[in-house]
């Protein structure tokens, strides 16, 4: 599969298989994932993984700000929580920023990740959906997460149940311009 092939062949999957991802599998794909590159190497994304009755717990509590996302994360056999170390991304060692966003960069590192991961995945035979709608502070108490760190998204993972079309694309005449 070549990266365009893995780009453009990715969806969104909200339906798993109930076949479980095996622990090696899945770190096949953080692996990979670790490539992502972030704000001056720092690196801050970390994921959990979560199945069983913790995954459970997250679905049915985490999610009453979207109840649909509670079903997909239900359908998955395992949840990736992305998560971040704070105020790494983005700063300067003396706890300055270096760029006018601000702490908002972290969310840029952690897309970045989240997307190499689900590319990842993809290559491997796995589906997967970028969450960011849930409950952040009821998801971080039931992971235990520490002052540190901060969850940035949920990515149910799986073999898919479904075979999405494509959505419609902007064309390149809408999205690239040039200016000299």
């Amino acid at each position: 599969m070549t990266a365009k092939d893995c780009i453009m062949g990715r969806r969104s999957i909200r339906k798993f298989k109930p076949e479980p991802v095996s622990h090696e599998l899945l770190a096949q794909v953080v692996e990979a994932a670790a490539y992502a590159p972030s704000w001056k190497n720092t690196q801050i994304t970390r994921y959990i993984a979560v199945e069983g009755e913790l995954k459970e717990r997250i679905a049915k509590e985490g999610t009453s700000i979207w109840p649909g996302n509670g079903a997909i994360i239900s359908s998955a056999p395992v949840l990736i929580a992305v998560t971040m170390i704070k105020n790494r991304s983005g700063y300067e060692r003396d706890g300055s920023y270096s760029t006018p966003r601000g702490d908002g960069w972290q969310m840029f590192d952690a897309g970045i990740a989240s997307q190499t991961f689900c590319l990842a995945a993809n290559e491997h035979g796995l589906g997967t959906v970028i969450l960011g709608l849930f409950d952040q502070a009821v998801i971080e108490k039931l992971l235990g997460l520490p002052e540190d760190r901060e969850l940035a998204a949920l990515i149910p993972v799986g073999y898919p149940d479904e075979t999405p079309a494509a959505p419609k694309r902007k064309t390149v005449e809408d999205l690239l311009t040039y200016q000299t």
